[in-house]
């Protein structure tokens, strides 16, 4: 295990930080942490199952739209980067991958069900907000075909929010794609 200290917490208390510096320090980190599937092995091929578990019957489209959609919300830009390629290799345009952090701005872009499931996504990512409503259940309830569909999109939805918060907490750098 690598033992570090954030550097964002060594600020000198006579220096004082805005709170847009404060929180743009706290995402910035230059200390080596942990390589998670090397030093918990068990619990990362578990969290490996359980992703390929939740895609499992869904249109790849949908499935890279969602991960998009909540690494924006939680600002995993190595996941957001990893996800907005696996799309660009699946065929998914770049209008559409631009349009995905405004879909409310930009309905047409996508279908009944893909807005269905982005709002579901936003609602689970940001449960601590306001949980989420029954609306947004209802509809995404309305637009899957049956329970099992809807059940594998929630649980896409908890695993690329589980894989954000790996690679935020492990400091994983945008563009290295070390799966």
């Amino acid at each position: 295990m690598v033992m570090t200290t954030n550097t964002t917490h060594t600020v000198n208390a006579t220096t004082t930080m805005s709170a847009e510096q404060t929180k743009n320090a706290a995402h910035t980190t230059t200390n080596a942490r942990i390589n998670f599937a090397k030093t918990a092995p068990k619990a990362f091929r578990a969290l490996v199952g359980f992703d390929i578990a939740a895609r499992e019957g869904l249109d790849p489209a949908l499935v890279e739209l969602i991960q998009i959609r909540a690494s924006h919300l939680n600002h995993c830009a190595y996941c957001l980067h990893m996800h907005t390629n696996d799309a660009r290799k699946a065929g998914e345009s770049e209008d559409r991958l631009h349009m995905v952090a405004v879909w409310r701005e930009a309905p047409h872009f996508f279908t009944e069900k893909e807005r269905a499931a982005l709002a579901l996504t936003e609602a689970v990512t940001l449960v601590a907000d306001g949980g989420v409503p029954d609306d947004v259940y209802a509809e995404a309830a309305a637009r899957f075909d049956d329970d099992q569909e809807l059940a594998q999109v929630l649980a896409l939805i908890l695993a690329i929010n589980t894989w954000n918060r790996v690679a935020l907490a492990t400091a994983k750098r945008a563009g290295t794609d070390e799966r």
